[in-house]
């Protein structure tokens, strides 16, 4: 292996690249649960939500590919298979085809653990000097945040009842 000097101490570099692997395997997994909800969805909202989670996966694609990059300039290897990114990741998965109102629910809360997850890696970035990694989950939260926050919107103020009907609270 080669010697990396770029600033960052290799206790930093791992820890650093450690939390992206979290990053990278929860970025992952919402990814494959959106592309999952785009082709599965129905109901009233299906045109708007089929678009809406075909923009968020489109997104996310490239995303996963930056952070796997920004692990290998660290030095680590990045995880890549399943099993690896569900010893990782926060995101529960999700078995069976949810309510489109459910898929909006569980898609927020997906949104909002990477910007938990993203939270973790930042502080670990800043406290090193890496602004590299900081620089990049720092716009990677901010995409998520606003993505929550446009889900809730779509959520309002809905609740499900025990049938898995929407009413308003």
């Amino acid at each position: 292996m080669c010697n990396i000097d770029i600033g960052i101490s290799e206790t930093a570099r791992l820890e650093i690249a450690e939390g992206l692997k979290h990053l990278l395997a929860d970025s992952y997994t919402l990814y494959l649960q959106t592309h999952n909800f785009h082709w599965n969805v129905t109901g009233p909202q299906f045109r708007e939500l089929h678009l809406m989670f075909e923009e968020h996966y489109t997104e996310l694609a490239p995303a996963v590919d930056e952070l796997a990059e920004r692990i290998r300039t660290l030095g680590v290897p990045a995880p890549g298979t399943y099993s690896a990114f569900a010893e990782y990741t926060s995101i529960t998965e999700v078995e069976g085809v949810p309510s489109a109102f459910e898929m909006v629910a569980i898609l927020n809360s997906g949104h909002e653990k990477v910007v938990k997850t993203a939270r973790k890696v930042l502080a670990a970035a800043q406290e090193s000097d890496d602004e590299s990694t900081a620089s990049l989950v720092s716009d990677r939260m901010r995409i998520h945040e606003k993505t929550a926050w446009m889900l809730r919107a779509i959520q309002g103020d809905s609740k499900l009842d025990s049938s898995g009907l929407e009413f308003a609270a």
